[in-house]
């Protein structure tokens, strides 16, 4: 079967699925998607933006496998073309080929080999933070009880991993000249760098917390902009910092501590520009709860269960939509979004053959 989820995946490497700049169509890879799934009905939809999904059903399943097939954009440190898949050695690279067109082309091989019920969904922009497709599916009746989501987990079934919050401030001051005697106070960067040293503690006394193998709470400050030069106070400051919670964190209550990290006055805007709730959703009963269920569906599909992971999934999507889900597919997170993305062929073949025994 190895040949065939290579044939597949050298044809979706070769489709520029980028993401950004997001220009991906309803045609060209939803085209070749759909002429390999005979038997199956299939409905294209375009959402905007580069954001189109296509949803193909054979049979009457409960259960929907999701792979997203845009890409991160390749980088100069590429040895060849990102766009066409190389095999050497024990792997297969190409620009997505780990994260994650490996497992779409594992889905289509196993699909062939199989008349089961089946439902699979492709989504076209998990990587622009902007999860249309995976919302404009469960905004519908569609009928699914059960969501295994493709991501580079080594083909072990992820039952748990962070939420993901993105966050803009806006600080303000009084510009004027800094010999004055209230620059100290005045200066919104300054602002902005005491706000970061609050901020750095609290994450520092969430330590202790833990969920499912997973310990304390995830943070970055990405970027720091603001001020005119050194002599002149800085009116004004923007910072961009995000966290990542446990399943078992209130992402309501740690943006309000995040918030009062800042000194009275001092923020002009504080705005959530992107949230992706953990994997399990819900509250603590309910993430545990739901993490019982994803167990006992690894458990009956025969699916290795790994350890709990830090990045973030769409699979916490279904899961907030009140459906049992997973994360499963071929690949190491490590070589996801990196020069020379490669997958290996062992897991590639492992994945193909445990979705044919599946979907049988």
């Amino acid at each position: 079967m190895l040949d065939d989820v290579l044939r597949h995946l050298e044809a979706l490497v070769s489709f520029d699925t980028r993401n950004p700049p997001r220009r991906i169509g309803a045609g060209g890879i939803f085209d070749y998607l759909r002429a390999q799934l005979p038997g199956f009905s299939c409905t294209v939809t375009d959402h905007g933006d580069g954001a189109v999904s296509l949803l193909a059903v054979r049979g009457t399943p409960r259960r929907v496998f999701n792979v997203h097939l845009d890409t991160v954009p390749d980088s100069p440190a590429w040895t060849g073309d990102p766009l066409r898949l190389r095999v050497e050695g024990d792997r297969a690279i190409g620009l997505g080929a780990c994260d994650i067109k490996g497992a779409a082309a594992g889905l289509l091989a196993a699909a062939a080999r199989t008349t089961g019920d089946a439902a699979f969904l492709f989504s076209s922009d998990e990587e622009a933070n902007d999860p249309r497709c995976i919302a404009a599916f469960l905004g519908q009746a569609h009928g699914f009880h059960e969501a295994i989501v493709a991501e580079p987990t080594g083909n072990r079934a992820v039952l748990a991993h962070r939420g993901i919050s993105s966050v803009l401030l806006r600080f303000q001051g009084r510009a004027g000249h800094a010999s004055g005697a209230d620059a100290l106070e005045a200066n919104a960067l300054h602002h902005a760098l005491r706000w970061g040293a609050r901020a750095l503690a609290l994450v520092e006394s969430e330590s202790q917390a833990r969920f499912g193998g997973l310990t304390g709470l995830r943070f970055n400050i990405g970027r720091i902009e603001g001020g005119i030069k050194a002599n002149v106070i800085a009116p004004s400051a923007e910072v961009r910092f995000g966290f990542r919670p446990l399943p078992s964190h209130d992402m309501d209550a740690l943006h309000a501590q995040f918030g009062a990290c800042a000194e009275p006055g001092a923020l002009a805007r504080y705005e959530e520009t992107f949230r992706g709730p953990p994997l399990p959703a819900g509250d603590v009963a309910t993430a545990e709860e739901r993490r019982l269920a994803a167990r006992d569906l690894a458990d009956a599909l025969g699916l290795p269960v790994g350890e709990a992971v830090d990045f973030w999934t769409e699979a916490s999507l279904f899961s907030q939509a009140g459906m049992t889900a997973l994360v499963y597919g071929p690949g190491e997170i490590a070589q996801a979004h990196t020069a020379d993305e490669w997958v290996a062929l062992e897991q590639l073949a492992t994945y193909a053959e445990t979705m044919r025994r599946i979907l049988q």
